[in-house]
């Protein structure tokens, strides 16, 4: 069940990231468009385009991780006799959730405190630059609980595409 929930999360996070690419062409084609047909860059645009690459990047590699898409550490393990590298892979998971958790907690901390001040082309707050980092660290905590998991039951996570 716990795999079934963190396929569909992660499924989720890449059609945000999907949706958000195509906000994110949107809108650097509108600033384009503004600068060079109508001589009037919109200010705006550029900076929803730095928010967005944030978002994409940031959902997009905690669902790499999950997934199995990263170059990972577990390239050398395949030299290495099973026993060895099933410690290896459990010591990488710990690796991957302690940084998640580190990942997550600082930059909850950074959304609270700037959370007060704006961004003046958006008029939002400038904490939402720091929510996508602090989302994927807890992504990342819950999809190495998942691997964990999968490595105590001598399964395979499966790809959320699949």
């Amino acid at each position: 069940m716990y795999t079934e929930i963190c396929r569909r999360i992660a499924r989720a996070c890449m059609w945000l990231g999907i949706v958000g690419m195509i906000a994110l062409v949107c809108a650097v084609t509108w600033q384009v468009f503004g600068r060079y047909v109508l001589n009037n860059t919109p200010t705006w645009a550029e900076s929803l385009a730095l928010l967005l690459v944030l978002y994409v990047t940031m959902l997009g590699t905690a669902v790499g991780v999950r997934d199995a898409g990263h170059i990972g550490l577990e390239s050398m393990l395949v030299l290495a006799s099973e026993s060895v590298r099933l410690k290896m892979e459990y010591v990488i998971q710990a690796l991957i959730f302690i940084f998640g958790a580190a990942m997550a907690w600082n930059c909850a901390v950074l959304v609270e405190s700037v959370w007060t001040y704006r961004l003046p082309t958006l008029g939002i707050s400038e904490g939402w630059r720091y929510v996508p980092a602090s989302i994927a660290g807890v992504l990342l905590m819950m999809f190495s609980v998942e691997h964990i998991l999968a490595l105590a039951k001598g399964v395979e996570v499966v790809p959320a595409w699949d």
